[in-house]
């Protein structure tokens, strides 16, 4: 892993910071290259429970680097297949949370990076924004998907065809935030919130975003079914059987993950 992106562990929460705080975090193919990895790693150890993506200085990211060019049609369909696409799917089918940490703003396809976590908290003064339409281009990263699955078609179309600036206060009215926190709190507060995760069973968190993601491919009775199934491995498992222990001695649980 380069110097584009930072990894950190403490416990059992993993922060993976966008560091090239110089260009706003705007991508290049060094630091796209550099997430897959970080996203992998956080994807595959188990002692990851909890993982925070965030961005270092102003903002969480800016999007594109378009100052290193775009070169062509077909180089940036590949860029988007082959470099973007692996850690965008890492944090979307990871069996752990990610928490969006988005403070100054999150644009291009910095909204894709933020809006595919599964939690998001925004700085008071924070926005997000599709310029897109402004330079001739679409959404990208999945942005169209996510969006018109947070907040509906007509809302997300507008949003992308306006390329408007969407406040905190609008994105957490809107449900594409959880939480709202004073500017200079915003990654203290994300990692005490991934802390306090981290304490929860980890095959619970994960089965339910498994469940979740799954839900919006499947139809009502088929989702029943699918519940089922991971209820069968949850209730076999070591921290279902710690949990329901705890709760009858009134006690606080010690989940394993097992």
């Amino acid at each position: 892993m380069g110097t584009t992106i930072m990894y950190e562990q403490a416990g059992h929460v993993a922060v993976i910071t966008l560091n090239r705080p110089d260009a706003l975090n705007s991508f290049n193919q060094e630091m796209r290259l550099d997430l897959v990895e970080a996203t992998a790693r956080a994807r595959q150890d188990a002692s990851v429970r909890v993982v925070v993506l965030t961005g270092a200085g102003r903002c969480f990211s800016a999007g594109a680097d378009l100052k290193a060019g775009l070169r062509n049609g077909a180089q940036v369909e590949q860029w988007l297949n082959q470099e973007y696409k692996p850690s965008l799917m890492n944090l979307y089918e990871m069996q752990k949370p990610v928490i969006a940490a988005v403070h100054g703003f999150a644009a291009g396809i910095g909204i894709s990076f933020a809006l595919v976590c599964d939690l998001m908290i925004m700085g008071e003064g924070a926005y997000l924004l599709s310029p897109f339409s402004n330079i001739g281009l679409v959404p990208d990263g999945g942005a169209t998907w996510l969006l018109t699955r947070a907040i509906g078609y007509q809302r997300a179309y507008q949003m992308a065809c306006e390329a408007e600036r969407i406040p905190a206060t609008a994105c957490l009215s809107m449900g594409l935030a959880n939480r709202l926190v004073p500017d200079d709190r915003v990654l203290a507060e994300a990692r005490a919130w991934a802390e306090n995760l981290a304490q929860r069973a980890p095959l619970a968190l994960a089965h339910t975003k498994q469940a979740m993601r799954e839900a919006a491919h499947m139809d009502y009775a088929g989702t029943i079914s699918y519940e089922a199934a991971l209820q069968k491995l949850c209730i076999d498992s070591a921290d279902s059987r710690e949990g329901i222990a705890a709760f009858l001695e009134k006690r606080k649980p010690t989940f394993t993950g097992s």
